[in-house]
């Protein structure tokens, strides 16, 4: 067990993108992070490039749509290190068929995206709790989007009135929500539950169709999770932000 006052932080869908980059910016700052992935080999080669660069940073095997590997995690993580004092729950889809109107997006589409962009944040939150509990001020981010947001949604002289990919975005409107509930419950504690949105950037999500969409680079994006998940004692709590800029839910 790693008994050590370095902080352990674990970040989910971390092999790429956004959750990757939030590894290594964590690592950067001197938290020992945990990069995982759904396959242990991709997780195992991405954490191996960034300790040749010297940082702290560990691979774990994770599936947050599956209960069994949660649970290994969860294990893993408990024999390891004794506690976990950050979870950044980034991993997410966005399968919406861009071609069809809101109305025709199949149900299989829905109950897949909420699957991962929902019950698996839930499910692995619910898990990690009791570690997160063990930290002396443990820290929850939740990867959102503005397109959660139902007020700029509903404002047609919003940025994103235009942008109606409907069940990634009601999936994001649910985490919102979660982060609300989960924040209330865990008020008086040390814990602090917060979402954010990480910007327009330039990934894979947004390179679906082979048209690279997108407005802000990956380091830019990883930055509203990194600065949320290294919050004092003094930071928010149940919040929706964009680097430090509060968004309405």
């Amino acid at each position: 067990m790693n008994t050590n006052t370095q902080k352990i932080a674990l970040v989910t869908g971390a092999t790429r993108g956004i959750g990757l980059e939030t590894v290594r910016q964590l690592a950067q700052s001197g938290v020992h992070t945990l990069l995982a992935g759904r396959n242990r080999e991709t997780a195992v080669a991405a954490a191996l490039k960034l300790q040749a660069d010297g940082l702290p940073v560990e691979a774990i095997q994770l599936d947050v749509t599956d209960d069994v590997s949660i649970a290994a995690a969860v294990g893993t993580v408990r024999e390891r290190h004794g506690r976990l004092d950050i979870l950044v729950n980034n991993a997410g889809i966005a399968i919406d068929d861009l071609t069809k109107k809101p109305s025709e997006q199949s149900l299989a589409t829905w109950r897949t995206t909420f699957d991962t962009n929902v019950f698996a944040v839930v499910a692995t939150t619910q898990a990690f709790l009791p570690l997160l509990k063990a930290s002396p001020a443990g820290r929850i981010v939740n990867v959102s989007s503005a397109l959660g947001s139902i007020s700029l949604h509903a404002d047609p002289s919003s940025f994103i009135y235009d942008f109606k990919i409907p069940a990634y975005n009601v999936s994001k409107s649910a985490v919102n929500a979660w982060t609300v509930q989960l924040a209330y419950e865990l008020r008086d504690t040390a814990i602090k539950v917060n979402t954010i949105h990480p910007g327009y950037v330039k990934t894979d999500m947004n390179n679906s169709d082979g048209e690279q969409r997108g407005e802000i680079e990956v380091d830019e994006g990883a930055k509203s999770s990194v600065q949320m998940a290294l919050i004092d004692a003094d930071g928010p709590n149940g919040s929706f932000s964009y680097l430090g800029q509060v968004l309405p839910w």
